[in-house]
């Protein structure tokens, strides 16, 4: 018998999370570590990559599962960005974040991990809605990397086999805020070896990226028929999708679809050598995108940018 659609607070690696269930998916949540999603089990089988873990990211920002990247994803070109109007030097003392292997400033500010506070949680007929916000007022730590006054609100809704994570970023001061976010799912097929999952990339154009993983100005125009993964790897930026585009994963019996629905223009597809999963990252804005300005979106004072993804599970 389905199980009734239902909300639990749950722990994950002893950290306080909050557990939605459909009856056929079930997704974790950790409100005390960015919002970050931990797990997403079809049929009790877990469809997020690990990697190092729930108590890393906490503590390192060492990413998994599906993770929020604000106020940037992916790199910057240094510790130096000037956006909106405003130049920023980084200080890792004032306010901390991730190096890539290269040195280079990756993923936001960990400040962005602490902090959130659920205002709803509810079951509504077959809707399961959890809702968390962070605002950045009276938080040093975030003004000090990103002095634009504002307030992330993330609401993720389950609905039998779909999970929607709906974002919205305000600007909250006096200043324009820079839109920069992104999300970076990890996604498996558990049971089943990686060059035997088939994927389907709806792209139109990739950026060419230098040594470092910063965009250069060339650009190059690619298709990518459905087929297995074989021995591909991936980490490259797609700046030109298909209209309505959704990435799938698919095998043993199970496909697993990510569709941006709104607010994400930009692609990084991430599938290093010797790892079992594969991310098909949703960015509002290019990587580099606070130093170079390219494609940054800016909220006016008072006004929010919404934007919203969906993974979907089928099969098995």
């Amino acid at each position: 018998m389905a199980r009734a659609p239902a909300i639990r607070d749950t722990t994950h690696e002893g950290m306080d999370t909050i557990t939605l269930d459909s009856g056929v998916l079930t997704a974790a949540f950790a409100p005390g570590a960015g919002m970050v999603g931990c797990s997403l089990q079809h049929d009790g089988e877990e469809l997020l990559g690990q990697r190092n873990g729930l108590a890393a990211y906490a503590e390192t920002g060492s990413t998994f599962g599906i993770p929020l990247l604000a106020p940037w994803a992916n790199r910057l070109d240094g510790r130096h960005y000037e956006a909106a109007g405003v130049a920023v030097d980084l200080d890792p003392d004032a306010s901390p974040f991730k190096l890539d292997p290269g040195g280079l400033p990756i993923h936001g500010l960990l400040g962005t991990l602490k902090g959130w506070k659920v205002h709803k949680a509810q079951v509504a007929g077959d809707r399961i809605t959890l809702r968390a916000r962070l605002g950045s007022a009276k938080r040093d730590d975030l003004s000090a990397g990103f002095p634009f006054p504002f307030r992330l609100a993330v609401e993720v809704m389950l609905r039998d086999r779909t999970l929607t994570v709906s974002t919205s970023l305000k600007a909250t001061g006096k200043r324009p805020v820079p839109v920069a976010f992104g999300y970076h799912p990890y996604l498996t097929l558990p049971g089943l070896g990686r060059a035997d999952w088939e994927i389907a990339l709806p792209v139109r154009r990739r950026v060419v990226l230098d040594a470092r993983g910063i965009p250069t100005p060339d650009t190059e125009r690619v298709t990518f028929p459905t087929a297995p993964m074989g021995r591909r790897t991936f980490d490259d930026l797609f700046d030109r999708l298909e209209p309505e585009p959704e990435f799938s994963l698919t095998g043993g019996g199970r496909r697993i679809g990510l569709r941006f629905e709104q607010g994400y223009d930009l692609a990084q597809v991430f599938a290093p050598p010797a790892e079992d999963f594969i991310c098909f990252e949703p960015m509002t804005a290019p990587t580099n995108a606070l130093v170079t300005g390219d494609r940054l979106a800016v909220v006016a004072p008072g006004k929010r940018y919404d934007a919203r993804f969906s993974i979907t599970v089928a099969g098995a």
